[in-house]
């Protein structure tokens, strides 16, 4: 499969990044075709612009070339793989940004004239896959309502259809995590990617 994985951190030798390269690790080891997308390397800008959110009504919503290149990978991609520290119990802004400006009209979604209705426009993607850091334990995040992965297993998997299966990895409590927690979530990274 050709896969896709979105990293939003802003330290490049962040934990994040480490687990983005095991998942990169693991998407190869198995045959896949993977690209990354750096954001923060990338200088990607999370703020939908007044001029972006006028084409967003038109038959032609992207007006940057950054964001047409990203559109591109992810009409290619079949398994999105999107890696982040869970800041303020949900998505980094430039993630949520990313999303909305490349989720517009024509990539994230159709309308079906005949019965206007909306419909998924990356049915081709099979796999959605979150892999998240977050400074509390777990039993706070279910109680915050975890809501980057909600975002991504479910609002996102709007955008694929309900073939794709959604999938997460999660590191509570990165603040108190020993090395050998560390360690071995990066294998899990790995080997659960590889294994896709």
């Amino acid at each position: 499969m050709k896969a896709l994985i979105v990293i939003a951190h802003p330290k490049h030798d962040s934990f994040c990044h480490t687990a983005a390269a095991a998942a990169e690790r693991g998407l190869r080891s198995a045959g896949h075709d993977a690209v990354t997308i750096d954001l923060y390397a990338e200088r990607f800008r999370a703020a939908m612009s007044v001029d972006e959110r006028i084409a967003y009504d038109t038959d032609d919503p992207i007006l940057d070339p950054q964001v047409e290149r990203h559109v591109d990978l992810l009409r290619a991609s079949e398994l999105l793989v999107f890696v982040y520290p869970t800041w303020w119990s949900g998505l980094p802004a430039i993630l949520k940004g990313w999303l909305e400006r490349t989720m517009v009209p024509g990539v994230g979604f159709t309308f079906d004239e005949r019965t206007g209705k909306v419909r998924p426009g990356l049915q081709h993607v099979r796999r959605i896959v979150g892999v998240s850091t977050w400074g509390s334990p777990r039993h706070y995040a279910m109680l915050m309502n975890d809501n980057g992965r909600r975002v991504l297993s479910r609002a996102l998997r709007m955008s694929c259809g309900w073939r794709a299966r959604p999938s997460w990895l999660a590191l509570y409590g990165i603040d108190t995590s020993s090395d050998a927690d560390r360690a071995a979530f990066l294998d899990k990274v790995e080997t659960k990617v590889g294994s896709w």
